[in-house]
């Protein structure tokens, strides 16, 4: 038990309180005593307790409303309601408010006291299950790394890395979140030369591949679309599937998910890349060659998205899907979006909509250049609280539950991931070479060989040769690429930041979920 909770508890009779908290005190916890709702507010704006002891039936400012106003201020605090009142209404208007526990008076100290063991202890208790169950399964994990894994036993690898990482974050534990990181580490280590063998592969002998990018909409979205029935495809780009698992909760309230699992981004894990590719059904090269027009390489003028529309028709009638009602919506700032939600309904009269929406990759680049937003996503974990803070509010969500009753499916993905990059690595190019962190081509690259996969040839990668003497080169694990202009500079703006282009389990093992209404 932890001797030093601190209590407040807030009663109009506090004065008749006293032996319980005298009680409580003798258990080791420290109670501060107020009689009023206003009173508390006051107090909660400088100091943060435990758990609060709330009476339901106050004058002036009630229980109800005095917790609304708690939960404006602190929204994880525990709230204990207690209350004289067993009616239901109270009840639902309480636990509505996100109340912990509720007790009915007259309470005898033992009852307060199982009330705040129970949520004092909980989150102990998780932690301490958290940890042993991870330290069993480590071992697990190492044996499994070991055993050279195929790419469908690295998806099984990085879910349950994922897993423990959600896990973790109801835990105290620092040190046993730092064991899973290490771990992590290594896989990361392990999956980087395992694409570095195969990659080209891959590209050369399909039939050995995972699923890639190019290939996804023929193999996961074609075969579920059917005329009369709204299919949406919602692509987020930027998404992991670690983010999936943070926003799943919300949408599962709304939907059904009827199959999860994951896809291999192409490299490089860049929009103009995976995405292009995505919609085309093509890879990179392809796609240059049978659209000349419309592909634009890196060191090209001109926007690099802006055919994915031109792209998925062509796919659609290579599929002979041609004849489908579609309709495609690109959304890339608010006003974008506001016209979405606004206009959904009107989206059930197509077979197939198509939502590309671009917020958490905008996110990702804004944190790189906002100091406010590395404050705000500074880690992992409020990297996630953030994502899923977006979605959660965003017109997306609320254009989803306006159509969740209407027999919709949803196929959810992205086109890549992003890595918080910590190692910086030398690469010199002249003035043709791009300035990707992640990943670069030029005609004259020098660069470390032990931090990259490169390409002499990019065709062998599936990639446009933007000049005769190119070579693609795509960042390991957690490295990011840096001149040596300004060399320390960058080094300090950019560590820490989330980018993506290069090989690491987040940015290239990317999730395709298919969804369905309650």
């Amino acid at each position: 038990m932890n001797t030093q909770a601190n209590i407040l508890w807030v009663d109009d009779e506090i004065e008749s309180l006293k032996s319980q908290i005298l009680f409580l005190t003798n258990k080791g916890y420290q109670v501060t005593a107020l009689s009023n709702g206003h009173d508390a507010l006051e107090l909660l704006k400088d100091k943060t307790p435990d758990v609060v002891l709330l009476d339901e039936s106050m004058p002036g400012l009630t229980g109800l409303e005095t917790l609304a106003r708690i939960k404006e201020m602190h929204p994880t605090l525990p709230v204990v309601m207690i209350t004289k009142n067993e009616a239901e209404n109270i009840m639902e208007d309480a636990l509505g408010s996100q109340i912990t526990d509720y007790l009915i008076k007259p309470v005898n100290p033992n009852q307060v006291l199982l009330s705040l063991k129970k949520i004092m202890e909980t989150r102990r208790l998780v932690s301490e299950k958290t940890n042993i169950a991870y330290q069993q399964d480590f071992r697990n994990l190492f044996m499994a790394l070991s055993n050279n894994p195929n790419h469908e036993e690295w998806k099984e690898l990085y879910k349950r890395l994922v897993y423990w990482e959600l896990e973790m974050d109801k835990s105290d534990s620092e040190e046993m979140m730092e064991v899973l990181q290490t771990q992590k580490a290594e896989a990361n280590r392990d999956f980087f030369k395992y694409v570095a063998k195969n990659y080209a592969n891959w590209i050369k002998e399909p039939a050995k591949a995972p699923l890639l990018s190019h290939k996804l909409f023929e193999t996961k979205v074609a075969p579920h679309i059917t005329p009369g029935k709204p299919t949406f495809l919602v692509v987020i780009d930027n998404l992991r599937f670690d983010h999936w698992k943070a926003i799943q909760p919300a949408l599962s309230e709304y939907f059904r998910v009827t199959e999860e699992d994951l896809y291999y981004s192409l490299l490089p894990t860049a929009t103009q890349y995976c995405r292009n590719a995505l919609f085309a059904g093509m890879l990179p090269a392809d796609i240059e060659k049978y659209f000349p027009l419309e592909w634009k390489n890196d060191d090209e003028e001109g926007g690099k998205n802006l055919y994915e529309e031109k792209f998925l028709h062509n796919q659609l009638k290579h599929l002979k899907l041609g004849n489908l009602r579609t309709q495609y919506i690109k959304i890339t700032n608010n006003d974008d979006a506001k016209a979405m939600e606004d206009n959904i309904h009107n989206c059930l009269n197509n077979d197939l909509t198509v939502v590309v929406y671009n917020f958490v990759d905008m996110l990702s680049h804004a944190r790189t250049e906002m100091e406010v937003l590395k404050e705000l996503a500074g880690d992992e974990i409020s990297y996630r609280s953030l994502v899923t803070s977006w979605f959660e509010h965003s017109p997306l969500f609320r254009a989803l539950k306006r159509i969740a009753d209407k027999g919709i499916q949803i196929l959810l993905t992205t086109d890549h991931g992003s890595v918080k990059v910590k190692n910086p690595s030398k690469c010199v190019g002249d003035r043709t070479t791009t300035t990707n962190l992640r990943y670069k081509h030029g005609r004259n690259l020098q660069f470390d060989e032990k931090d990259v996969l490169f390409f002499r040839d990019p065709k062998l990668a599936g990639l446009p040769r933007p000049n005769v003497s190119s070579t693609f080169i795509f960042a390991k694990e957690d490295v990011f690429l840096c001149y040596p202009n300004n060399y320390n500079h960058f080094v300090n703006y950019y560590r820490n930041t989330f980018q993506h282009g290069g090989i690491s389990l987040e940015e290239v093992i990317i999730p395709v979920v298919r969804l369905e209404s309650r």
